[in-house]
């Protein structure tokens, strides 16, 4: 950002700084003459009208000192060759309290000066690290807009905080917001009605998610309740009120590119100190190199599409295997926000042939240098709800003729195009579903969960809902009654992955045996234990966690996980991998077997009476945990390939799981 030096040479930025006894104030502007306009609160007319002297002039940067110590009582904007114009750096801008206020539309704003008093009391930033945080996205409106969230003030900053036992409950650790700063979400004609000299009227239209030009550095105030605190103290309270829970709050910043150079560190720093905000997720045209860079900024959390501009700039400290690397955990404060692995596993998850390399890869990827935030939904694009729900897109709504929003969703309808009654079609959704939670959460690296999508919210198909400030994009809290058997399986699972190390390592597994204890950290499996099986029409595959790698938190080793995936519409014969002896498999949670209990808290589940093979139905999911074996030391009669009845029981499972199985075309897994 720009700076000047006054008289006594000390830096001012842009925009106001009040000190106790004067004002400084700097404008940039193209002009040859420029005022300060002051209006007393709720006025439309300036009360005093104050020129810059353009001997303190410095290029385009217009500099004022006026000694007064009042200014924070005043609305104020600069007129520069007549035309009156917004501070684009003000604390707090006037006129945007309503939501979407048409009346206000295309007229000018006032500013002001943040001086209001808060008090922090003892709160302090969480500081979680990457690989134990758990991210939940939401919209400050849409969150608790809609009568069944059952908050006294609805869609606002307040009513996020009468959310936070929720969040606490479900066992979140992070808060991405959608945009918070200062956005006209009335959305105006670029060209008027056609004529030259038409003014830009209202389109109609509402920008509710906010991306686009903002002023970054005021708080949105049509998101505050407007009861006794001001905008900025509500959402001070927000932040406070989620330190106080142990939840990280990141904002999303949209930068047009039109800023001067540095203006994204100082914004960053802004919202840090003044905000106390744990992180950022950087979109539009930032600077992210200036911004990885900063010193202030090294412990507060980063995101960005890509970093590789940054990578590239960095100096090379040798070959950097997976496990190792220049940076330490503490210091991994950038982090990648990773559409990629939202494509590719919707396609493992409804069947597409050749993905399971792609699988492999995205499941284990976490690099030494920044980590990656892994989502399976996202505000652009279906719900989670809709991608099992919808093949096609359904943006109707949106008044572009159903053309805007992407064509590639890599969706499955599961037999019917968006809501139906017919049972089998129900439970298949509610089991991939499920699916698509494991892929998620089982994963390394940063899981997202989109607000709403522990409930099976749904946009009506919509994939692009950036106008639809109404029930289409509102959560509606009364499904969380609905679909409370998902909730839970949510919150047990991110329990799950919280006591179990080996879901979300420091490092990215080394896919080797490099403590010497007989097994790799990581490893991969086909049907054959031991044999990985990559060719394009396999749907099948292993992953063995070996506890050894991992401490609990009493220091001793973990459990050994292995997690068997078939997304395939036929079951599958899985050999299982040997345990040491002591130990046998116990199968803690099962996407096609309702009888099975999910997670159970105790650690321990059903134990396989064949400990050599199991059957894993059509479109399924399994996850088995090795526990120390009861009847250990008693002696049996079975051979090196087990019991007559544990061979026979290979063609029992198969038979059973058929029974299942629903008739269906290998090309599309579509019903017949």
């Amino acid at each position: 950002m720009a700076e000047y030096r006054n008289s006594n040479r000390i830096l001012y930025p842009l925009g106001v700084t009040q000190e106790e006894k004067s004002a400084h104030i700097l404008v940039q502007g193209h002009g040859e003459e420029v005022f300060l306009l002051l209006y007393r609160p709720g006025e439309k007319k300036p009360c005093e009208k104050i020129p810059f002297d353009p001997k303190h002039r410095m290029g385009d940067v217009w500099s004022l000192e006026l000694d007064r110590a009042d200014l924070a009582s005043f609305e104020y904007n600069f007129m520069i060759d007549g035309k009156i114009v917004a501070d684009p750096y003000a604390r707090i801008l006037t006129g945007r309290e309503k939501w979407a206020d048409r009346k206000r539309a295309g007229k000018p704003v006032q500013c002001r000066v943040l001086s209001e008093a808060f008090d922090w009391e003892d709160d302090a930033n969480p500081e979680i690290p990457y690989a134990d945080t758990i991210l939940y996205k939401l919209h400050v409106r849409g969150f608790t807009a809609h009568a069944s969230s059952n908050v006294s003030a609805r869609g606002t900053y307040a009513g996020i905080v009468e959310k936070i036992p929720y969040l606490k409950d479900l066992g979140i650790t992070a808060v991405e917001l959608m945009p918070v700063t200062e956005f006209d979400e009335v959305m105006m004609s670029s060209s008027g009605n056609g004529f030259h000299d038409a003014k830009p009227e209202p389109t109609g239209y509402i920008n509710y998610w906010g991306y686009g030009p903002s002023y970054l550095y005021a708080v949105k105030s049509a998101y505050a309740s407007h009861g006794e605190m001001s905008a900025e103290s509500e959402f001070k309270t927000l932040v406070k009120e989620l330190h106080r829970a142990g939840i990280e709050c990141i904002p999303e910043l949209y930068f047009n590119g039109k800023e001067l150079p540095g203006e994204i560190v100082s914004v960053l720093r802004y919202w840090v100190e003044e905000y106390h905000v744990d992180g950022f997720h950087l979109l539009g045209f930032p600077n992210l190199l200036l911004a990885a860079e900063d010193p202030f900024l090294k412990r507060t959390k980063l995101f960005a599409e890509n970093w590789n501009e940054v990578m590239d700039r960095r100096p090379k400290k040798g070959y950097i295997t997976p496990g190792d690397g220049p940076v330490s955990v503490a210091e991994k404060n950038l982090a990648e926000y990773n559409m990629q692995f939202m494509e590719d596993m919707r396609r493992f998850l409804k069947g597409d042939e050749g993905m399971l390399q792609a699988f492999e890869f995205r499941s284990r990827r976490n690099p030494a240098e920044y980590a990656v935030v892994n989502y399976m939904a996202n505000t652009n694009g279906f719900t989670l709800m809709d991608a099992v729900s919808y093949d096609r897109k359904h943006n109707e709504k949106n008044g572009e003729e159903n053309r805007d929003g992407s064509d590639y969703n890599y969706s499955w309808n599961c037999g019917a195009e968006g809501p139906t009654r017919k049972k089998k079609i129900v439970e298949l959704r509610k089991q991939l579903i499920k699916n698509a939670y494991l892929l998620l959460f089982l994963s390394q690296g940063v899981p997202l969960l989109m607000a709403g999508d522990e409930f099976g919210n749904s946009q009506d198909g919509n994939n692009n809902a950036y106008c639809q400030d109404n029930a289409v994009s509102w959560l509606n809290w009364k499904l969380l009654e609905t679909h409370k058997d998902q909730v839970e399986f949510v919150k047990r699972l991110i329990a799950f992955r919280k006591s179990h190390k080996m879901f979300h390592m420091d490092r990215e597994p080394r896919i080797m045996d490099y403590k010497s204890c007989g097994r790799p950290d990581v490893s991969y499996h086909g049907e054959n234990a031991w044999k990985p099986e990559f060719e394009n029409f396999r749907r099948q595959f292993g992953i063995l966690y070996w506890g050894a790698y991992a401490k609990k938190p009493d220091g001793t080793d973990d459990a050994n996980f292995y997690v068997l995936y078939n997304m395939h519409w036929e079951p599958h014969m899985f050999g299982l991998p040997h345990l040491p002896k002591g130990a046998k498999w116990h199968v803690i949670c099962s996407t096609a077997d309702p009888d099975v209990k999910d997670l159970p808290s105790d650690g321990t589940g059903e134990v396989l009476k064949n400990q050599m093979m199991l059957a894993v139905p059509p479109r399924g999911i399994m996850i088995l945990e090795s526990v120390a074996d009861p009847d250990a030391g008693k002696e049996t009669k079975k051979g090196k390939s087990g019991s007559k009845k544990e061979k026979n029981e290979k063609t029992d499972l198969v038979e059973k799981s058929c029974e299942k199985e629903e008739k269906s075309t290998p090309e599309n897994g579509k019903e017949l």
